[in-house]
């Protein structure tokens, strides 16, 4: 795997190096050795997957409070999205910051979101599947997040909006 810090304090891109023979490939996805040479999370509580049918479906922008603050790794194993994060700790150089990256089922990246972000993603292609690790357990009252659409971050979304949850429309605005 090669890991590429991102213009995010404390957020990765994460390649695989597939080993191709005439079967295909084969290809780490996770070793906890290697995360923890860069000091990153290696316990992860959940893995998670969604589905999405419709190209332009945005699913976030979604994290959860202290003391239940979670790290995730994500993946897109089938399509592809526009994965988007928010750095929404105040203490950081990069706060209010965001970025867009796309993983997809031909390029496999990964992203490593650590605590404190916002996390969201847009799909690119129909009939999406990404996949999570995730750090700590699901806490239904320390759910929070921001709107995709928020001025505060004004995000570049490649595509159309096709389908949001109305839960994501309906997030505050962003405020200290």
């Amino acid at each position: 795997m090669q890991f590429h810090p991102t213009n995010l304090d404390g957020a990765w891109l994460i390649t695989a190096d597939p080993v191709y023979d005439e079967r295909g490939f084969f290809a780490r996805t996770f070793c906890t050795r290697e995360f923890a040479d860069r000091g990153l999370a290696t316990r992860y509580v959940q893995h998670s997957t969604s589905f999405s049918r419709a190209r332009g479906t945005i699913r976030g922008m979604h994290f959860q409070r202290p003391p239940h603050s979670e790290i995730k790794v994500v993946s897109c194993l089938k399509g592809a999205i526009w994965d988007v994060i928010i750095d929404l700790r105040p203490e950081s150089p990069t706060f209010r910051s965001w970025s867009g990256f796309e993983l997809s089922d031909t390029n496999r990246k990964q992203l490593y979101v650590p605590k404190g972000f916002a996390h969201g993603f847009q799909t690119l292609t129909d009939d999406t599947i990404v996949a999570y690790l995730i750090s700590e357990f699901y806490t239904p009252e320390a759910t929070a997040g921001v709107r995709y659409d928020d001025p505060a971050f004004a995000i570049t979304w490649p595509l159309p909006v096709s389908a949001i949850s109305k839960k994501d429309t309906e997030w505050a605005l962003f405020s200290l």
